[in-house]
């Protein structure tokens, strides 16, 4: 099966409207098949390598916080972050999420993406099309819409009009939070980090993207706003 896959082919792939069905907000509770063979980030650092996989998942210190280690050990390896051909034929700069195979790609120059492994939403918590990511957050806060809360009465203390979840190592949403507008639109979909690595390459939450936070702090350094977003 051919590793790369044709720009046509992936414009078809995607309905480019977006396609809000139930999507609430980040909390735990067609793209053809490509092969891509795990690589090894290379032993260096800079914009186009990555360091190794001990090193990736340390524990670290982030402002007010420290990120647990992460037990590395115990995620299957294609969902690490790691340097892989770019697939998707996306300018670089521009993130794919790939909801099917639990991809991010964050394209890159000559041919190459960073590929991280994500967990997606549950069946009937979804969106997919073209956006941006109109603004970033260091350690955000967390806060649940009124539909979700009209589900699980018990979230009403983190409403807007309590001024949500505080930011913290519990926090739904993670270290880093990168908000996708469409047309000038809030979508309500997010890439955002997790205290719950177990939940990486699952369908898991209520219809945001979720990564491990330390490669959520990786991307967030990467990307700027205003950067194209694809969820296909």
């Amino acid at each position: 099966m051919p590793s790369t896959l044709s720009r046509r082919f992936f414009l078809r792939s995607i309905s480019i409207g977006a396609t809000m069905a139930g999507l609430s907000a980040c909390m735990p509770s067609g793209f053809k098949e490509i092969e891509l063979a795990p690589v090894k980030p290379k032993p260096t650092v800079d914009n186009n390598a990555l360091v190794p996989f001990a090193s990736m998942y340390a524990e670290s210190r982030d402002g007010d916080f420290v990120l647990p280690a992460i037990p590395y050990q115990h995620i299957d390896p294609q969902f690490l972050r790691q340097i892989v051909d770019d697939p998707t034929g996306e300018q670089p700069g521009t993130i794919v999420v790939d909801t099917k195979r639990r991809y991010l790609y964050l394209v890159r120059l000559n041919g190459k993406a960073i590929r991280y492994g994500v967990s997606v939403g549950k069946e009937g918590f979804a969106w997919s099309g073209r956006g941006i990511i109109e603004y970033k957050r260091k350690w955000p806060t967390w806060t649940p819409p009124a539909d979700m809360i009209a589900r699980q009465p018990q979230l009403k203390k983190y409403s807007a009009e309590n001024g949500g979840m505080k930011p913290g190592l519990k926090n739904p949403l993670g270290a880093r939070a990168l908000y996708i507008y469409q047309n000038g639109k809030d979508t309500l979909y997010r890439l955002h980090g997790s205290p719950d690595w177990s939940s990486i390459g699952k369908r898991a939450s209520s219809g945001c993207v979720r990564l491990i936070n330390q490669d959520i702090v990786d991307l967030y350094e990467r990307v700027p706003e205003k950067a194209p977003v694809l969820v296909v």
